[in-house]
């Protein structure tokens, strides 16, 4: 992160009028020379930010017995196997929980039943739960998801991501936006050759080019 970053991040922070909300800071990402036409082509990565959020982030577990004995009091909610079919059976209430939390695990032995009743909800999202082994500990990955963004372009040249929330310092932003573009840049052929521009802005503030 350089100086002229933090001064960018600074700006966009300044220009943001004051709020009765916690605004997020979000990055636009613009592609270019990239056929996302080809969906081998399109960005689909998580990235762990350093400096995390900002605001919290829901996450559910599908499980029983000892797994979810242990997301106790870790996880947002906990989905028994029984309750798959509940949700399946009913696409607004199955609509509402993939809208309520940003990430899903679930006992592996369960993935097959969940894609095929509720993978038509959960994949056009990108929440296709994480699978874990039965009895497993499902504390850490819950902890890293919290803090964890997603880079997903689907064929769109123009996408966005979230590196932090409006009371976060300039410095800490900046270091989650340089964890964002690194990645990002791994997956791209050309790295910054092919990014056409980024822009920062918060929730409801103008939008500053940051390069």
């Amino acid at each position: 992160m350089n100086d002229d970053m933090l001064a960018v991040i600074k700006k966009a922070l300044d220009e943001s009028s004051e709020r009765k909300f916690k605004e997020s800071v979000d990055l636009a990402i613009n592609l270019k020379g990239v056929d996302l036409s080809l969906p081998k082509n399109r960005i689909e990565e998580e990235v762990s930010l350093p400096n995390g959020r900002g605001k919290e982030v829901k996450v559910g577990v599908f499980g029983s017995g000892e797994m979810a004995e242990k997301a106790k009091g870790v996880a947002d909610i906990i989905i028994q196997p029984e309750e798959i079919e509940d949700y399946a059976d009913d696409k607004r209430k199955a609509r509402k929980l993939v809208n309520q939390y940003h990430f899903f695990i679930a006992e592996a032995p369960l993935m097959p039943v969940i894609g095929k009743r509720l993978g038509v909800v959960l994949g056009p999202r990108g929440k296709m739960p994480k699978p874990m082994p039965p009895g497993a500990d499902p504390g850490p990955m819950i902890n890293s998801l919290r803090r964890t963004v997603k880079l997903r372009s689907k064929d769109r040249k123009t996408f966005h991501t979230v590196v932090g929330t409006k009371d976060m310092s300039a410095e800490d932003i900046g270091k989650n936006i340089d964890a964002v573009m690194t990645r990002l840049m791994t997956r791209l052929e050309r790295g910054e050759m092919n990014i056409a521009s980024v822009y920062i802005k918060t929730s409801m503030g103008p939008a500053v080019k940051l390069m």
